[in-house]
């Protein structure tokens, strides 16, 4: 992976850092909290230090569910999952923005007024794309005055930039990412988040049809958004913290008529052997972490469950190799 502007390089308008101290205020949606959200964090810590305060304001839902519900973007993950990377990026409180028609409706001045006055920033940090107030009428540019004007700085992030696994180059953004993930490349998606995308849920009951074929599986109710229809390479964190690989379909499961899309992981050793569950872990109601850091093949309908069973056998052994490395601490791609 390359991240091109890797030192969060701001615009030359910024002269004069913000002393150490104060707060650090950013806005903005944080889907899938991805490396240019992270430039926003470093920015803001980098200016007031450990010993100001660092706050985002996260909106949820995303405002398009308000402004045109029908064009609204699939989340790529929860809000719960959002805020807690952004903590552990180094913000000191997420704040959710709910973006109801009044404040959508401010104007630039109303809306920039209103946050100064409730959080009294001393910086103000957003990326070059962000937009504000009625009708996405503020700019940076119209922050910078407006902010200005009541004596808070304003620095504006420069894109980042991340080299993909065909050598295009990309602005790290939740645009790029859902639309990697929908078509199946997850580890190009791994390179905007600077970590594979997790389906992080719970185990619930399935039609059990996975044991009697040999290869049991655990259903994962999540949040998350879902890839592209396929079978995945997985690292899946287990309630106790311990890491192993898994075998991950995603959708309806056509060669045995499924209705409906969803993830199913089958649990393996290093060697590709089904992994023993520990005694008295339950059946269901347990918390998930599977970690997408690979593509297999695509969805297809076999002829027959033995067929399926076949290359399931072959499948499992594909993705024990490609784990295998990760789990014993060998880099093979973006960070875990």
């Amino acid at each position: 992976m390359c991240v091109k502007s890797s030192d969060h390089q701001v615009d030359n308008q910024t002269e004069h850092p913000t002393k150490h101290g104060g707060v650090a205020l950013t806005i903005g949606n944080f889907d899938g909290v991805h490396l240019g959200h992270r430039a926003l964090i470093d920015r803001c810590r980098s200016r007031v230090g450990p010993d100001g305060k660092v706050i985002a304001l996260a909106f949820h839902p995303h405002p398009m569910a308000y402004l045109n519900p029908d064009h609204a973007p699939e989340p790529i993950e929860a809000y719960a999952q959002r805020a807690d990377r952004l903590m552990r990026m180094g913000a000191d409180q997420v704040i959710e923005l709910k973006p109801t028609p009044e404040l959508l409706g401010k104007s630039p001045q109303a809306f920039v007024d209103e946050l100064i006055d409730e959080y009294q920033p001393s910086l103000i940090v957003e990326g070059h794309d962000f937009h504000f107030g009625k009708r996405r009428a503020g700019t940076p540019v119209v922050l910078k005055e407006l902010a200005g004007l009541r004596g808070v700085k304003v620095e504006i992030v420069r894109p980042v930039e991340i080299a993909l696994t065909d050598q295009s180059v990309v602005i790290a953004s939740s645009t790029i990412t859902r639309w990697l993930l929908a078509n199946g490349r997850v580890r190009d998606a791994a390179f905007v988040l600077g970590r594979p995308h997790e389906l992080v849920g719970e185990v619930v009951a399935g039609d059990q049809l996975g044991r009697t074929i040999g290869f049991r599986t655990a259903n994962v109710a999540t949040d998350s958004m879902l890839p592209r229809d396929g079978v995945y390479a997985a690292i899946v964190t287990m309630p106790c913290g311990r890491q192993i690989g898994g075998a991950v379909n995603v959708g309806a499961r056509p060669t045995v008529q499924g209705t409906h899309r969803r993830a199913e992981v089958h649990l393996i050793d290093r060697d590709g052997s089904p992994m023993d569950m520990p005694q008295n872990t339950p059946e269901y109601g347990w918390p998930i972490r599977v970690g997408l850091v690979g593509w297999v093949r695509d969805q297809v309908k076999f002829d027959s469950v033995e067929t399926l069973s076949g290359q399931l056998s072959r499948d499992v052994k594909r993705v024990a190799a490609m784990v295998e490395p990760l789990l014993t601490g060998e880099s093979v791609g973006a960070s875990v």
